[in-house]
Formats: structure tokens, sequence, C-alpha cells
């Protein structure tokens, strides 16, 4: 249960609502009320000191104050910012400061009623995006004008879809669920040579998340397709975008720990691609600590392939250029897990930051290949 919060309104009155932050931020031990008359240089100095700064005025003017801080935090951190002297050092800092960031900006704090509604002037209905974001809670509560904004933003992508071109359709990311913005991962299953195994022996998608890889290899042929993921969020998006696709009726979904049950012709698998401990719960899509996931899915899999099963583990290499893993220790889990390469089939990543030279990570994310690695049992005619 979320610990409430207490503050002294402007009339000297004791005030507490419950306290919510949906990346697990602790609650500011002290909250002060602001509102329009706010200098901005002063909430900042408060936010900066750890202090909650609860709006009670125009909604719209809290926006051009998160900004403003914003601004002032962009300028400090450009001041104190060191020159790392590796990609693994400018990886490390740009973690800090997103930490930072988020911690800062985080204390510009709103109200909002038990339904989701959000009692100050000007403020608009979100109450959908909120009930997705927070569910159910039941009574008043306070949380972060930044982590609603992205809860708004999560819910205009959940109402407009992704679109897919490998499923000619749409996939529909829930709150706290990843969204396949980079598509390129889902274009290599979509290509890839399906083995003879997986008409016969079926499918796993392991850390199914929002379902597409399900849905592009049930729309590919395989008919009996098992879907796992411990996320019970996930399990419902994914559960979600079978029905809108036409698939429900070809994949079964299941809450595990990685595997199910039994053996497989192909056992597919995207895990977190960059070894790092994440800070919210859609960053665990991510980072992947001590790459405890990818460790996890080779150390199993060979006994969840069926004979002349594969499996396809989807990775990017950002991590070997950030020098955060190398590629002698990921064919070193391979051997030692049991397994040989059979194929591997890479494609180079289309976002907008590998354009960007202002990016500090822009050298690794320039050279960066995503692929699909088909694995199979180092004695199996597959390999």
């Amino acid at each position: 249960m979320s610990p409430h919060i207490h503050w002294t309104d402007a009339e000297g009155r004791p005030q507490s609502a419950r306290w919510c932050s949906l990346a697990g931020h602790p609650a500011p031990e002290r909250i002060e009320p602001v509102d329009d008359r706010v200098d901005a240089n002063a909430a900042y100095r408060l936010a900066e000191q750890g202090v909650g700064l609860l709006w009670r005025g125009d909604f719209h003017n809290a926006r051009q104050l998160l900004q403003a801080l914003g601004r002032r935090l962009e300028r400090r951190l450009a001041r104190n910012a060191p020159v790392p002297k590796s990609p693994a050092e400018a990886f490390a800092a740009q973690r800090r400061l997103q930490a930072q960031r988020a911690q800062i900006l985080g204390r510009l704090l709103l109200p909002f009623d038990a339904d989701h509604r959000i009692p100050l002037r000007r403020a608009p209905d979100v109450r959908a995006a909120a009930s997705e974001a927070f569910g159910a809670v039941g009574e008043p509560y306070v949380a972060s004008l930044r982590e609603l904004q992205g809860a708004i933003g999560a819910h205009e992508w959940r109402k407009k879809g992704v679109p897919i071109a490998a499923l000619r359709g749409a996939i529909h990311p829930h709150h706290g669920v990843f969204s396949p913005v980079r598509g390129e991962y889902v274009d290599l299953v979509a290509r890839a040579p399906l083995p003879a195994a997986a008409a016969s022996a079926g499918g796993f998608d392991i850390g199914t998340g929002t379902g597409v890889l399900a849905a592009v290899l049930a729309r590919r042929g395989v008919k009996r397709m098992i879907a796992t993921d411990l996320d019970a969020r996930a399990l419902a998006c994914a559960a979600d975008n079978f029905q809108r696709l036409g698939v429900a009726d070809r994949i079964a979904l299941q809450r595990a720990d990685l595997f199910p049950d039994g053996r497989a012709g192909l056992v597919v698998c995207n895990p977190p691609w960059v070894p790092a401990q994440p800070s919210s719960a859609l960053e665990a899509a991510v980072y992947d600590p001590d790459s405890r996931m990818l460790r996890g899915y080779l150390g199993g899999l060979r006994e969840h392939l069926a004979p002349a099963g594969e499996g396809w583990l989807i990775l990017s290499d950002l991590a070997e250029h950030l020098g955060l893993r190398s590629r002698e220790q990921l064919l070193g889990w391979i051997a030692d897990a049991g397994l040989t390469v059979a194929g591997r089939i890479d494609t180079r990543p289309q976002h907008r930051r590998t354009q960007d030279p202002s990016d500090p990570l822009h050298a690794a994310r320039a050279a960066e290949v995503t692929s699909l690695w088909r694995l199979a049992a180092a004695d199996s005619p597959a390999g």
C-alpha cells in the first residue's frame, strides 16, 4: 500500500493524500503548496532540496513551470558534466543524469480526486489515462506532473497503436509495457526462415510483452504458440492485441518466469539489450541487470527445444559498443549452454538517435547492429 503524505494548506489546516509514483519514487518528506505566484528560481531550489511542490494554481501554468524547471536543471547539469573517458563512463553518466532529472522534475506534484480528476483550473480530463496508469486508487492522491505526462503519452499510443508492417496492422501497447517502436527487430522475425520443427512442435515466445513477436509468428503459420511473461500488465496487453489481430485462438498466454513446460520447435526471445539496473517497470524491457534474462534464456533453451528445433535470440550489440558486455562473453554463454549458432541475420537500426551527433552515446549507436541469432542444440541436426 502506498504511503500518505501530509501538508498544511494556506489556511493552516492539516491535509493528507495517498502518494502514487509510477516509477516507485519515495514520497517527499516535505510538501510545500505552491501556485501561479511562485518564482521559478525559488521553486527549482526547493525541488533540488527534495521538497515536493504541490500545485494549487492553474493547470497550464504548472506545465510552464515544469518547463522552466527543466531549463534550469539542464543548465546546471551542463555546467557540472565531466568529460567521460570511455563509452562505459558515458553510459553511466547518462544514467545518473536521467535519474537526477527524473527525481528533481518529478517533485512538481498534482492533486487528484479518487476518480482521477484533477481539481485545478483549466485541468484536462485525464481520467482514462490516469486510470490506465495508476489503476483503482479509491481515494484522493498526489502524483507527479511529469509522470502524468508520460501516462497521457502512453494512453495516446494505446488508442492509436503502433503500425507493424509485418502484421499489416497495429500493436496497442498498454501503460508500463514497452512499445515496439523499433521495428527492425520485428522485421527480422518476419523474414527469418522458419525451422521445419516449428510446424510440428509449435513455438514459444519468452517474455512476450505486447505480444508482437508471437503474433507475427502466428501469422506466419506457427499454429501452436505459447507466449509467456511475468508481468500481469504485459499478459493483459498481449491478450488485447491477440484479440485485435485475430490470432487469439492460436496463442496461449501463460504467466511464467521464462519458459513454459515442454518443448517447442521454435523458442524466440527478445530480452532487454543492455546489462544495467532499471529505474522503473518500463525500463525493465531495456535494462537487464547482469544480463540475467539473457543468460537465463540461453541456459534453459536446450532442454526446451524439440528435435531439430531452433531458438531465436533477438539482440542488439549496443552493450558491446558501450563496453558493458563483450562478444566473447555472449559466445561463451552460448557454448556453455550446449548450443551452437546455426546462423545469424543482421540489420541496422533506423531510429533517429543513430543520426544525432549531440547524443553522448552517438558513436555506439551509430555502430549498433541488431541480430537474430539462430541457435540449436550442439548435437542437433539443426546445429
